[in-house]
């Protein structure tokens, strides 16, 4: 199979380096004591506004919404961070309910020169992330309160006040189960919408067979030069350690293109080395059907970043019946991409689905 450097010379070069410049647990009260420094602040730091506070507390029980900002949250996924998970939470925000406004006065874009940026719309909001523990299936203490000013903007050529766009927002937490109650709101308090959202992090240590972390299919990344420090969120993609990592969310590609894998191995065991020795056997299937199964890949590494190429073999008979084989695109339908993992090691194994479409 054919390979590509994608993200694993990054992350496995310098993964050491971006765990401990990542945002930790303590990331808070390091936002904390930087704001101390450039506006006085109370005696005591109010993370989210009473009002804000008290309707997410009150619809708790029930896990009432409120519309005011209509927002969903349609999925999560996690990376490691400082001895813990960074959980990512996925939202979908339509551009009308979030305020977009020009960004220039029209009398400033009037006289603008043809060399000048062009015009955008801006809009700026809040986002609140309260994280409870749950306990036996109900929520019990909260575990942290986050504020994540945010400010968007877009060109006005091409902004769309009926696009629905998604976002992200990252955060690090111990393993276990929580659920995350956020607020979106204007900054005036005026309009607050509230949804509840739960979600699990792993115990890496009682693993009993190998796990990964989900499955991400890339459509592109950047390295940039610093980690995130607080709490951001982000438009279309998200930010994990040194990286901008924009994931194919609907799992949904042209005939032609690669599915570019993104993951870790969970559970697997170094040598004396610090080495490891993963063997992965990925495939794809069609209902029943293997229609691709790939030669063995070996990793000595738990992160993996690898291109893998949706080549079907096809086998026909000419008039004579002899046979013939022909390398094909995997033709448009729906598919599910497997993963059978093998820790030479430990001796652990573990496997993985991942569906998408070919369209």
């Amino acid at each position: 199979m054919r390979t590509k450097k994608l993200i694993a010379p990054i992350l496995i070069a310098g993964f050491a380096f971006s765990l401990l410049v990542m945002p930790s647990l303590a990331a808070p009260q390091a936002q904390e004591k930087q704001e101390k420094k450039d506006v006085k602040q109370p005696a005591a730091k109010v993370f989210i506004p009473k009002d804000v506070r008290d309707i997410l507390l009150k619809n708790l029980p029930t896990r009432q919404i409120r519309e005011d900002i209509p927002f969903t949250i349609f999925r999560s996924s996690f990376l490691p961070a400082q001895s813990a998970f960074y959980i990512f939470l996925y939202l979908k925000m339509k551009n009308a309910d979030l305020g977009y406004a020009a960004a220039i006065a029209p009398q400033a874009a009037a006289a603008a020169t043809s060399a000048a940026a062009p015009a955008t719309v801006k809009a700026t909001f809040d986002v609140f992330l309260q994280f409870h523990k749950m306990e036996n299936g109900q929520p019990t203490q909260i575990l942290k309160e986050v504020y994540v000013p945010t400010t968007q903007e877009q060109d006005a050529a091409g902004y769309d006040p009926a696009k629905e766009d998604w976002y992200t927002v990252g955060y690090p937490l111990p393993a276990g189960q929580y659920l995350v109650a956020m607020a979106v709101t204007t900054h005036d308090l005026k309009k607050i919408g509230t949804q509840y959202y739960e979600f699990s992090l792993p115990d890496i240590k009682a693993l009993k067979e190998l796990d990964t972390t989900p499955v991400y299919f890339l459509k592109d990344y950047k390295e940039l030069p610093a980690a995130e420090q607080v709490a951001a969120l982000h438009r279309n993609f998200l930010r994990y350690s040194i990286l901008q990592i924009s994931p194919n969310i609907e799992n949904v590609i042209s005939p032609g293109d690669p599915l570019d894998l993104f993951f870790l191995i969970l559970g697997a065991q170094p040598n004396d080395q610090n080495k490891y020795a993963i063997e992965c056997q990925y495939g794809v299937k069609q209902g029943d059907k293997e229609v691709i199964k790939f030669a063995v890949q070996n990793y000595e590494t738990p992160f993996i970043s690898q291109p893998v190429p949706l080549k079907q073999t096809l086998i026909t008979k000419d008039k004579d019946g002899k046979e013939n084989q022909e390398m094909k695109d995997l033709s448009a339908g729906s598919y599910t991409f497997t993963i059978k993992l093998t820790d030479k090691i430990s001796g652990r194994t573990g496997a993985k689905s991942v569906d998408f479409t070919v369209k």
